[in-house]
């Protein structure tokens, strides 16, 4: 068999291991929530950072076309306030109206071609046209002065109905190569000077400024989206149809003007923005795009993430060491712990033995007094039946039977030690039970004050009472008598001759108290706290007649009852005891006065 110490050993081994691998536990648990929130909140800086970079470049990119679509509108503005225009348009002269705008848009028309590097500056205009009141196309004696148009573009241009205001609208048309190449249009009223209404309309298309600018800015690619088709001359063919459509279900399922959406472009991730170009216009709405590419920011990102898992990684295993290291720390009281609790152990067994000793050794004890008891009463109750059989005859000296007298008396008195001793057997092995009933205290103390003043050696005292009309106690009258009658008799063979015995009693919530006091000689300070001993006797034995038991048997039985017997005092020729009971309930207290 293993040792208790093996056993303390192996147990703190265990103990220190479960407590390395909570700890561990613990230590991974908080990294991987360290790593976590982390990752977050770099994953939001980027974010955040990638947004502000590309917001900045859309400000730069529409402060440019702002100020060019303020600058078309100037110039537009005036060449249709040009009087030689307004005089073809309002005198019907139509034949001079091409004519006539020639020499005013020569500056536009006849401008030279610019490289794409140039066109972000460029003010040229493609085409221009003017439209009758119907909203009918103006045809130009001569189309090359004027810009060449084909017959879709023509049908795009054609309006319903002239507008009041400036519009800007977006066409497309396809060349022979099947490229579809998309115009910038802006469409400008011409007002009547005699009536204020609207007569004709200048229509001039210019190359977008989207298209134009391949390459806005770094990374930063534009162009736009209408007609359910992406025109973006920087992104591949095979990749503009996906996009489109895309787009097309973003603009579908939300009514903002502008927002932006994640694509991919050949396994490349883009951030792309999307922005309505002509709001309020007669013409098909058309949207702004501009792809940034995000493959910068998610590399940023994979390198910080193998950062914050190389870091995380070394707090890891830095956490295990430590967690290594506490764990062996703490294993050391507890393993202190355990060697005395092994110690206490053995201790509390042995203490168990000696207990279970002592209890068994009380039980022989009892069993003893009880049996030893039973025995004496037979010889007694023989003795004294003797006793009172010689006591009968007359032919003995009568100092005969002043002996056999006192014998006698000294059987009874055997008699009431053998069934006191008898009583505290049964106390002391739990066999007594105490049946609750209502016990009329006042009632029981005035019978063994009439008693005890029947006694012919009782010395002359005067009797003080202070008991209430009624007052009932829970319990068994014979033991509740018993405990009444040991009080009473104790203040009269303690007495001294004209001396007082007071009785009181006084009911609590839950309690009934009753004091007996008595004059005479004070208990002495150091037997005071051996008087509820069993044989102990507060006076010498040839002084006072008495057992010892009487005290002590009073107590067990008062603790019995629920409550409890002390010494209240005992000085200056007063001595005084208090017993408690517990009061009797109402139900059984209306029982016992029916009865």
């Amino acid at each position: 068999m293993n040792s208790p110490a093996e056993a303390n050993k192996r147990g703190v081994v265990r103990f220190r291991t479960k407590l390395v691998g909570a700890m561990m536990l613990v230590v991974l648990a908080l990294t991987a929530l360290g790593l976590y929130f982390t990752q977050r909140k770099v994953a939001a800086t980027a974010e955040r950072d990638l947004q502000e970079n590309f917001q900045a470049k859309l400000v730069s990119l529409h402060k440019i076309q702002e100020l060019r679509h303020t600058a078309l509108t100037e110039r537009c503005g005036e060449l249709v306030s040009k009087p030689r225009i307004h005089a073809a348009l309002e005198d019907n002269a139509l034949d001079l109206l091409y004519p006539s705008a020639k020499d005013e848009l020569r500056d536009l028309m006849e401008e030279p071609e610019p490289s794409q590097a140039e066109a972000a500056d460029s003010l040229h205009a493609r085409f221009y046209r003017f439209l009758d009141a119907t909203g009918a196309i103006l045809s130009p004696p001569n189309p090359q002065d004027v810009g060449e148009l084909g017959a879709e573009v023509k049908a795009q241009l054609a309006l319903k109905k002239l507008p009041e205001t400036q519009q800007i609208g977006y066409v497309s048309e396809t060349s022979d190569a099947s490229d579809e190449a998309v115009d910038e249009v802006m469409v400008v009223p011409i007002f009547s000077t005699e009536t204020g209404e609207v007569i004709s309309a200048l229509v001039v298309g210019f190359k977008p400024f989207e298209v134009i600018s391949k390459s806005a800015g770094p990374g930063l690619k534009s162009g736009i989206w209408m007609n359910g088709r992406l025109h973006l001359p920087s992104v591949p063919k095979s990749a503009q149809s996906a996009i489109g459509d895309q787009i097309a279900n973003a603009v579908s399922k939300s009514d903002r003007v502008q927002n932006n959406i994640n694509v991919t472009i050949h396994g490349t991730p883009q951030l792309l923005f999307y922005k309505l170009l002509n709001p309020e216009s007669i013409f098909p709405p058309a949207y702004e795009i501009c792809l940034y590419p995000l493959t910068e920011s998610v590399a940023q990102q994979h390198r910080l993430r193998w950062q914050i898992g190389g870091a995380g990684a070394l707090l890891l295993l830095g956490g295990f060491v430590v967690s290594h290291l506490v764990a062996a720390r703490l294993s050391v009281p507890v393993e202190k712990l355990a060697l005395d609790s092994e110690k206490d152990r053995l201790q509390r067994r042995r203490a168990e033995a000696a207990l279970a000793s002592t209890s068994e050794e009380l039980e022989r004890s009892a069993r003893y007094s009880a049996d030893a008891s039973h025995q004496l009463k037979s010889p007694v109750s023989v003795l004294r039946a003797g006793l009172d059989s010689l006591l009968g005859r007359e032919d003995f000296k009568p100092e005969v039977y002043h002996e056999l007298s006192a014998l006698l008396h000294q059987t009874y008195r055997l008699t009431g030690v053998i069934d006191d001793l008898l009583l505290l057997s049964r106390v002391d092995a739990g066999h007594l039970q105490i049946e609750a009933e209502p016990v009329n205290l006042g009632e029981l103390i005035e019978e063994w004050l009439d008693d005890l003043s029947a006694l012919p050696d009782s010395p002359e005292m005067k009797i003080e009472k202070e008991l209430p009309a009624e007052i009932y106690v829970a319990g068994e009258k014979r033991y509740t008598s018993l405990i009444v009658q040991n009080l009473l008799e104790n203040a009269r063979k303690y007495n001294r001759p004209g001396g007082c015995i007071r009785v009181a009693a006084r009911r609590d919530i839950a309690e009934v108290v009753l004091t007996v006091g008595n004059t005479g000689r004070p208990i002495a300070q150091t037997a005071q706290q051996h008087i509820f001993e069993r044989f102990h006797r507060g006076a010498p034995v040839s002084d006072i007649s008495g057992h010892g038991l009487g005290l002590n048997l009073a107590r067990e039985l008062a603790r019995l009852h629920g409550g409890d017997l002390r010494l209240l005092r005992s000085d200056n020729d007063w001595t005084e005891f208090e017993v408690r009971f517990r009061v009797a309930r109402p139900s059984l207290r209306r029982a016992a006065e029916v009865a």
